[in-house]
């Protein structure tokens, strides 16, 4: 019997193609400035979690080794491993979970471990925020990969 007369058939459809289809629209300028107020709420929050726990496991010691930190090494350390952590893991940071956006490589898979450290350096930069007032930013450009919508 022919497939397309058979009344049973299963139905067609292509759910393949929605996952890694490289199609998915790309996240917004007001977007990403949301996702990037709420990572930086989430920071502040972040680093005060670890410099309580600092404090309560070290004591005095440890506030005063914390001090001797410039705070520049000790912010960039803290944001490396914010982003390190939330976008090698889940693709996301809880910025982007809020706002419905992902990271994604050029192909529109999940990016490897090495572009996401490539993305969180670019972000060291200096005035790369900036950059985002062309098409890219530099940590989307640089690295290959792109957020995009996930909802």
């Amino acid at each position: 019997m022919n497939q397309d007369a058979n009344p049973y058939r299963p139905p067609n459809s292509d759910v393949g193609a929605q996952a890694g289809d490289g199609l998915a629209e790309p996240a917004g300028k007001g977007r990403r400035f949301g996702t990037l107020m709420i990572d930086y709420l989430c920071f502040v929050v972040f680093g005060f979690i670890v410099g309580a726990a600092i404090g309560l496991v070290f004591g005095a010691r440890g506030v005063a080794a914390m001090d001797k930190i410039p705070d520049l090494l000790f912010g960039s350390v803290l944001v490396f491993t914010y982003y390190i952590v939330f976008e090698g893991i889940w693709s996301r940071t809880p910025g982007k979970w809020a706002f419905g956006t992902v990271v994604v490589n050029e192909a529109g898979a999940r990016p490897s471990f090495r572009q996401i450290a490539g993305r969180t350096a670019c972000r060291f930069i200096p005035f790369e925020a900036f950059s985002f007032f062309g098409v890219r930013g530099w940590h989307d450009s640089i690295p290959n990969t792109r957020v995009v919508r996930c909802r």
